[in-house]
């Protein structure tokens, strides 16, 4: 129980940012519309500047970082997997609607990219940030391949024009290469670019609670309660496992955990609206997802113990 207590503080001060989101967008003048304008500014500078300062500042070590990266794609392909079966699962497929579960697949194995820095950060300090910069790097392209996929019918753009102007994508690339040539950041920048990561983390959060909501949710109960269930019940199993399995160290096997056990990213619901299927549906499964996270988080962080 101890542990439980532990992690449930780690966590407060992240979900409470969230929560205040939520209640700044409902309940004050700082509606939807400002938080559009956040959203946009963490997603195209706060967030990639952060992303690109913290693989830069740290030499990397492909090789003590290939285990985790290894668990890092085998939690996610395990998840587009189990969602994409869906369909053929018997008593589950018969009750799907197949057209919103094209969207909401993406559910099942998408990640909130804000809070996994922020907590990587809470859980392992620089070494955490470094760790889950690089496995966003990594499964960010992978996972929005894996949701455009079923999609694709309606799409007025295709992947790689979606990829190649994906700015997590490009600064993460732009911070690799970087780090492999050498470059480092001078003195005097490095407070600049500390400050507006620490900007990215709060402002992201808060976003994400902003960006809740619980209409929707009426139709597809078995739908949102199966792709629930593997983003955070099956994944943070298949991730110990892993985890155990390729002999992580604590740091990387708690980005790890973490990882595995997030709420799914706040722009699936933009995604699915914008290539023409429920987007209040898939909105919905997002706040649920946010919510779940309170609890899955602590639990998945709890099992390596």
């Amino acid at each position: 129980m101890l542990g439980a207590v532990n992690y449930a503080q780690l966590l407060f001060p992240d979900f409470s940012l969230i929560a205040i989101g939520w209640l700044l967008c409902r309940y004050t003048a700082l509606d939807r519309k400002v938080w559009d304008q956040v959203e946009s500014l963490v997603y195209y500078f706060l967030f990639p500047t952060l992303l690109f300062h913290s693989i830069v500042r740290s030499p990397l070590d492909f090789g003590a970082t290939s285990s985790l990266l290894m668990a890092g794609v085998g939690v996610s392909l395990c998840g587009v997997a189990l969602a994409y079966a869906l369909p053929w699962v018997p008593g589950i497929g018969s009750h799907l609607d197949r057209r919103d579960h094209a969207a909401s697949v993406q559910v099942a194995f998408r990640f909130n990219s804000f809070i996994c820095l922020a907590m990587a950060e809470r859980l392992a300090g620089p070494e955490g940030l470094l760790l889950i910069a690089v496995l966003i790097g990594v499964c960010v392209p992978m996972m929005n391949i894996a949701a455009v996929w079923p999609m694709t019918r309606h799409a007025q753009t295709g992947f790689a024009r979606q990829l190649v102007r994906n700015p997590l994508i490009v600064a993460t690339v732009a911070g690799l290469l970087a780090n492999v040539l050498g470059f480092t950041v001078p003195g005097w920048l490095t407070p600049t670019l500390s400050r507006i990561g620490a900007a990215s983390l709060a402002l992201g959060l808060l976003a994400a609670g902003a960006g809740m909501r619980f209409a929707g949710l009426g139709r597809g109960k078995v739908l949102a309660a199966s792709v629930l269930s593997i983003r955070h019940f099956v994944l943070p199993l298949v991730a110990l496992g892993l985890a155990r399995w390729l002999r992580l160290d604590a740091a990387q096997a708690s980005v790890l955990m973490a990882f595995s056990a997030v709420p799914t990213a706040s722009s699936a619901y933009v995604l699915a609206q914008r290539m023409g299927y429920n987007g209040a549906f898939v909105a919905g499964l997002v706040t649920m997802s946010t919510v779940l996270g309170v609890v899955s988080l602590p639990f998945a962080l709890a099992l390596p113990r």
